[in-house]
């Protein structure tokens, strides 16, 4: 069992133009006027991860991790978004980082895409431009090519469910159209890259490759509705898992019969979903060496007459057709939709495992937000309940390859900027330093990576430097 904590690029490392880096579709998002993110809040410097890598490897070092997940800034590496022109600062830095790493036996994981698209790209139509399955293969080749020697562990794409959702309805205000190209298209890329790897990169570079996708887990309010539970799954996320994991591969039925239904009923002359040719099913099914979760939560469904006419029509919460909220009583965090929920988690992995028949799982991210504060017992409590849920499905049989954390530090946390942390390392956004320091939880996260076991009495002395243990 490996364990870790992750970041991502535009979100830790600011240099937003330093190098030779050119804009990403963040870089444009964030300089938007008037500003569309909380607290007119941008990632230019963010925890100015570019400068401070060398301390990012000493707190990772300080937890005793086995496993650091970043992601690579696809500008900083491409600044035209091709292959054309490869900006060597941009490589120096990720070599510098992965060659810290592995000097204290840390092994990097890769995400080649989180989120942090090139904004030439997107001007030709980004996600839902066909050509872009090989334009993000011809990216993910250079990466290969580049550090693949060093690297074991990849992740292609980095939550298509939110990159065609919420990329196309919180940018463009559209859904129900661009989304499900873009998840087709996103399915593709990823499927031709790990050919491209498993094929021409794995019989020498030996390492493994795979996705990772958000899956909150959606219980039915009642037994009537199990099956609305059961389409908000399949269209939140087992409209990526079916087409790779599951034995049949393709788009859920479920998902594929209501999109078609509604689309014919609304004049379109075929399906809104794009459908697959056998050819494709063929190549995305079975692509993937693992399983990535990012899991944060868990929501509730029914579905009555209320949920006719509720949505805008065509949308793609039209299509599910289904009413999602959470328990008020639950407990809560500085997110409003993040609730404490760790019997989600269970039920979660416990499908996953049942229906992909016990595909090898990493967890990729999973995290508790809070406000502020180095004595952050609430996300010990939330890492300690859920860690517990994941051992219970283990203990039933579920391959779990790694736990990683969300996050190593506080980090600009997207339409929130800085209005909320993740970090198990508070950072001072307000310093020049971007000082790092360590959170209560980091302490208790380090003990359970030591011992491997989970001690819900254990006490951390705060006032004890948390340092590095022999062999990090």
């Amino acid at each position: 069992m490996l364990f870790g904590a992750a970041t991502s690029s535009y979100q830790i490392e600011g240099g937003w133009n330093e190098d030779g880096k050119s804009e990403s579709i963040w870089d444009d998002i964030t300089h938007m006027e008037p500003c569309i993110v909380l607290g007119c809040h941008n990632g230019d410097v963010a925890a100015d991860s570019y400068h401070l890598y060398k301390r990012d490897v000493e707190m990772i070092r300080e937890l005793g991790l086995d496993v650091y997940r970043f992601s690579l800034s696809w500008t900083r590496i491409l600044p035209t978004g091709f292959p054309d022109r490869i900006n060597e600062k941009g490589v120096e830095y990720y070599n510098n980082i992965i060659n810290e790493l592995l000097k204290y036996n840390i092994q990097p994981m890769i995400t080649l895409f989180h989120w942090d698209l090139p904004r030439k790209l997107e001007s030709l139509g980004g996600w839902s431009n066909s050509l872009i399955v090989d334009w993000f293969t011809d990216y993910s080749r250079i990466a290969f090519e580049l550090f693949g020697d060093r690297v074991k562990y990849w992740i292609t794409i980095n939550e298509p469910r939110e990159v065609c959702y919420s990329g196309y309805d919180y940018r463009y205000n559209m859904s129900g159209y661009p989304d499900y190209v873009c998840a087709k298209m996103i399915l593709l890329a990823h499927a031709k890259t790990f050919h491209m790897y498993d094929k021409e990169y794995r019989p020498t570079q030996n390492g493994t490759i795979g996705i990772t996708l958000s899956t909150p887990f959606y219980e039915p309010v009642s037994e009537e509705d199990a099956e609305a539970a059961e389409d908000v799954i399949q269209f939140e996320w087992g409209i990526y898992a079916n087409p790779i994991f599951s034995k049949s591969g393709d788009f859920p039925q479920s998902v594929k019969e209501k999109i078609a239904v509604k689309s014919l009923s609304q004049g379109f002359p075929r399906s809104r979903l794009p459908a697959f040719t056998p050819e494709e099913i063929e190549l995305v099914k079975g692509s993937s060496d693992f399983l990535g979760i990012n899991h944060y939560t868990t929501s509730l469904v029914y579905r009555n007459e209320s949920v006719n006419g509720y949505y805008a029509s065509p949308s793609y919460y039209d299509d599910i057709g289904a009413m999602i909220y959470q328990d008020n009583s639950w407990e809560g965090s500085a997110i409003s939709s993040l609730k404490v929920v760790p019997w989600g988690f269970y039920k979660l992995l416990t499908k996953i495992r049942e229906d992909y028949d016990n595909p090898p799982i990493y967890i990729t991210e999973n995290g508790f937000p809070t406000q502020g504060g180095l004595e952050d017992d609430d996300r010990v409590a939330y890492y300690r309940k859920y860690l517990d849920s994941m051992l219970d499905v283990i203990e039933e049989g579920s391959d779990i390859k790694g736990y990683i954390a969300w996050s190593l530090m506080d980090n600009f946390e997207w339409n929130v900027g800085y209005t909320v942390k993740f970090g198990l390392f508070e950072v001072d956004f307000e310093s020049p330093e971007r000082t790092r320091t360590p959170r209560k939880a980091a302490y208790v996260y380090k003990e359970i990576v030591r011992t491997h076991t989970l001690d819900f009495n254990y006490e951390p002395d705060m006032n004890v430097a948390i340092g590095i243990d022999e062999g990090h």
